[in-house]
């Protein structure tokens, strides 16, 4: 014998209450719903949020600003990242596949390329959105733009 082969004894294991058949079952009268109030009503259904009359917490919280659902959040890099990033793994192109593979953005983050820092290596850059300081300073260093 074995845990998962146990099961209860024949008949030591009741059926489901049955209420509201009368007082000989027991049962009956008030059907185990008590006396008065709302629960003991037919067509009762609890309401989302009801804590029985105390005001309920969606209510005593307090709610201020307004959060846009149409508000579109990118990671922001800026090109002093980018040079490092080309130094150190001497490469010339970067896009969200090397960024995410260096552990700067995830896989489905937006990447937006910000102009603070300096750079001068010679960079093809491929991203979401570029700054204005952003876009001239890597055509100034002689690279290129792809958005």
């Amino acid at each position: 014998m074995e845990l998962h082969n146990l099961k209860p004894a024949e008949g030591s294991v009741k059926n489901k209450k049955r209420i509201g058949r009368g007082q000989g079952s027991g049962r009956g009268g008030t059907s185990t719903r008590g006396h008065k109030g709302a629960k003991s009503r037919s067509g009762y259904s609890k309401k989302i949020g009801f804590e029985g009359g105390q005001m309920p917490i969606q209510r005593r919280l307090p709610k201020f600003g307004f959060n846009n659902p149409s508000r579109v959040e990118y990671k922001v890099i800026n090109v002093d990242v980018l040079q490092d990033l080309a130094e150190k793994k001497n490469i010339t192109m970067i896009d969200k596949a090397v960024l995410h593979e260096v552990g700067l953005v995830a896989k489905k983050d937006l990447v937006k390329i910000l102009g603070n820092g300096a750079i001068s290596k010679k960079l093809e850059v491929r991203a979401d959105k570029f700054s204005k300081s952003a876009k001239e300073a890597i055509e100034a260093a002689g690279g290129t733009v792809v958005e």
